[in-house]
């Protein structure tokens, strides 16, 4: 090779290097991630409150004047414990009267029985002694009068004595039948008692209503009585968390009810106490939705014991975990291109091949706030450019990023310096 051409071969080979020196000053620079596999976890937030099982409001069935209240606001009460005393003079006096009527009615009752009962019996004994003697008397009348001795008309009135002793005898039957167990004055003695009795519960029932008790054990949520006060039939006076399992209730936006089921854990905390974070479960979804606000009733039962802090109607936040992947190729919803739509399972994105962009055809899972479950398409250890506005095949240099679900894209990420802990949360602000 003689001098000239080795001068010719510098030369192509310094125009080659200025050519991709130049062509590398050209090409741009874009943020780049190295897929890997990494936890995505998808929550729901919403707000809660607190709420008992059931409440009930206690009222007075009467009319009448509160002589006491006997519980405060906050105080537990057991079941039949007394809580408002109604004035009672009245309803006492009445029960008096129907004690004394029906103790009127039981002994006239046990008189028919015994004395009523004896009396009877000696007057069939004597009507039907009488109607004997009659018969005798008839008897001899008939006989003296077809001797001539007596008259007819003597005859007529031994007849008459007869019928009458007779009349008596019946009724002296018919009135010891009225006093045996099935006769006609027991039956109607009966009744009578059997009325005094209920007109005597009737007016205990009155005087029970002047007292009001717990259905069940509870705590007093509201009071809204005082001494001195006319109530009135139906109005409420005292309102009650009856006691059993504390539940948690929230409305969720009905955006939100594909990812919700019932036994999903969830993570509370109280705005006042946030350091005491507690565990619930999703306990049950309203299978009808408000159409005022759009939002689907959920209830969520607790884990463990209620703390202490809790109070009835108190607002929480609530953090509900509503999927899981514990092993996922993950990408950032903003490295997607432009044209691929939220809730698309295909997207398009753009892959450093060779030191060009090249678009790649992905297939999708999961999705959280910020990232994206990748199915197909990417394998771990490709890079994907953080860029939808390069043209395929544009030559490109990378800037690395470090980023996991759940951190942002920030200065601070690039360094090297993840922003956050593993996970993504989908929020729905409900406000309070």
């Amino acid at each position: 090779m003689n001098r000239r051409t080795v001068v010719g071969i510098t030369v192509v080979l310094l125009l080659g290097a200025g050519l991709a020196a130049v062509l590398a000053l050209r090409a741009p620079t874009v943020d780049a991630i190295t897929v890997q596999a990494a936890p995505l976890v998808r929550t729901l937030q919403f707000s809660a409150r607190v709420a008992t099982l059931s409440r009930v409001e206690i009222g007075s069935t009467i009319t009448g004047r509160v002589q006491q209240v006997l519980v405060q606001e906050g105080q537990s009460v057991r079941q039949g414990e007394p809580l408002v005393q109604l004035e009672a003079d009245e309803q006492r006096s009445a029960l008096a009267q129907a004690v004394a009527a029906e103790r009127q009615a039981q002994a006239r009752l046990a008189g028919l029985r015994s004395t009523g009962r004896t009396s009877s019996q000696a007057a069939l004994a004597q009507a039907q002694a009488t109607l004997r003697t009659a018969q005798a008397s008839l008897g001899r009348a008939e006989q003296l009068v077809a001797q001539g001795f007596y008259s007819k008309a003597q005859l007529d009135e031994s007849r008459r004595a007869v019928a009458v002793a007779q009349a008596q005898y019946q009724s002296a039957q018919a009135q010891l039948q009225a006093n045996a167990d099935a006769g006609s004055d027991i039956a109607q003695a009966q009744a009578q008692a059997e009325a005094a009795r209920a007109a005597t519960a009737s007016a205990q029932a009155r005087l029970e209503q002047t007292q009001l008790r717990a259905p069940l054990p509870g705590q007093v949520l509201q009071r809204t009585v005082e001494p001195g006060q006319i109530v009135q039939a139906g109005k409420a006076l005292l309102r009650l968390a009856l006691a059993g399992p504390t539940q948690l209730v929230a409305q969720v936006d009905e955006r939100f009810l594909d990812q919700l089921q019932t036994g999903q854990p969830a993570s509370v905390v109280a705005d006042a106490f946030p350091a005491q974070a507690f565990a619930a479960r999703v306990l049950s979804i309203a299978p009808t939705v408000d159409a005022q606000r759009g939002a689907v009733e959920v209830k969520l039962s607790l884990e463990q014991q209620a703390p202490a802090y809790l109070r009835e109607d108190m607002t929480l936040s609530v953090e509900v975990e509503t999927a899981r992947r514990e092993q996922a190729l993950a990408l950032p919803l903003s490295a997607l291109h432009s044209g691929s739509t939220p809730s698309s399972q295909q997207a398009t994105v753009l892959v450093l091949d060779q030191g060009r962009a090249q678009p790649r055809n992905l297939r999708l899972g999961l999705r959280t706030l910020d990232a994206v479950e990748v199915l197909d398409g990417l394998r771990p250890g490709d890079t994907v450019l953080h860029s939808a506005s390069l043209p395929a095949g544009q030559r490109v240099q990378t800037r690395p990023l470090v980023w996991t679900p759940g951190t942002a894209l920030s200065a601070s990420a690039a360094a090297g310096k993840p922003g956050g802990d593993a996970g993504s949360a989908m929020t729905n602000a409900m406000g309070r």
